[in-house]
């Protein structure tokens, strides 16, 4: 199977009818699509990404009108769920809820809830509005690896995979959505994401996920977002003396001291701004990881607001890759 890189919407939309899966951009990262009503469909996402069936799917919807037709809101929970909504869709923000049986068995992982979205992106909304069905649509890579924040990105993980990715420009926020389920009046965080525990905290209580719990939504496993070089999570690079002869990659927040000499370095963001640190950081892990270094080390950033999002990603991205270990994250 030969891939294209394509600007052709409308090739989009026919593909999907189709049952076939396409590579769209969205506000987070560029997503893998599927038409989320049509299992077989879906089946070709996790073939394509090597994706283990118990990790279940975002569902992406046209729009709000699609809530109730894949989701059975619990009267308890309405109206914070429906103020949520309004304040956080469309855009980097997904809810765990009780599904209708619509939603076919393999999105969910046979779980009774679905995670579901609505984006902002133009270029997904105008695909998504045209085939007028949800759309199952997770990272665009291979399972576990850096997320997908440009078309290239996905060509280089997916060639030969899938047949078209649609070209939208990198992605605005570079990480993906925040993920959140709605418990006994109080909003409990699953996956930090653009949406942050301190806006979210004036619609209720905040509670965040532990890696204790069973997996509920996607984006929980411990191993994930992972370049293939080995990296290192430090405080800052005055914690760090590379070893004799090893080449090292920097993922930088501060300033880089003199004296220290690494073979590659990428600044998350020369201003130390969070939302420029969080569009460039899985850019910058593919880049260091192209470097043919011996191992990244990355500096911590502050662990508040976007930033705990981003250390998130890069405690995850710090376990062994997929590859080497002997069973599925």
């Amino acid at each position: 199977m030969k891939t294209e890189i394509s600007t052709d919407r409308t090739a989009a939309v026919e593909l999907l009818r189709e049952g076939e899966i396409v590579a769209l951009p969205t506000e987070t990262v560029y997503g893998l699509a599927a038409d989320a009503l049509n299992p077989i469909a879906v089946a070709k996402i996790f073939e394509a990404k090597e994706r283990p069936r118990f990790d279940p799917l975002i569902v992406h919807l046209p729009d709000r009108e699609w809530l109730e037709k894949v989701v059975d809101i619990p009267a308890q929970d309405r109206q914070l769920l429906l103020k949520l909504a309004d304040a956080c869709w469309p855009g980097p923000f997904t809810m765990v809820l009780p599904k209708r049986e619509i939603i076919p068995e393999i999105v969910t992982a046979g779980l009774a809830t679905v995670a579901v979205r609505v984006s902002v992106h133009p270029v997904f909304s105008e695909i998504i509005q045209a085939l007028g069905k949800p759309l199952a649509a997770p990272s665009a890579n291979r399972f576990g690896r850096v997320s997908p924040t440009t078309a290239q990105h996905v060509l280089d993980d997916l060639k030969d995979r899938i047949s078209l990715i649609i070209d939208g420009g990198p992605t605005a926020h570079g990480i993906e959505s925040t993920i959140v389920a709605i418990r006994t009046g109080g909003v409990h965080i699953l996956r930090r994401g653009p949406i942050t525990e301190e806006q979210l905290s004036e619609f209720g209580k905040i509670d965040n996920f532990t890696s204790a719990e069973r997996l509920s939504a996607p984006g929980q496993l411990p191993t994930h977002y992972a370049p293939k070089t080995p990296l290192r999570l430090i405080e800052d690079i005055d914690s760090f003396a590379p070893n004799k002869n090893q080449r090292v990659g920097l993922l930088a927040w501060n300033p880089v001291g003199l004296g220290k000499n690494f073979a590659a370095v990428r600044y998350l963001s020369g201003r130390q701004d969070l939302r420029e640190a969080a569009a460039n950081l899985f850019r910058y892990l593919r880049e260091l990881d192209a470097e043919d270094v011996d191992l990244i080390v990355a500096e911590q950033v502050p662990d508040r607001g976007l930033g705990s999002a981003i250390m998130d990603r890069l405690r995850r991205a710090t376990h062994p890759p997929i590859d080497a270990q002997d069973t599925p994250e």
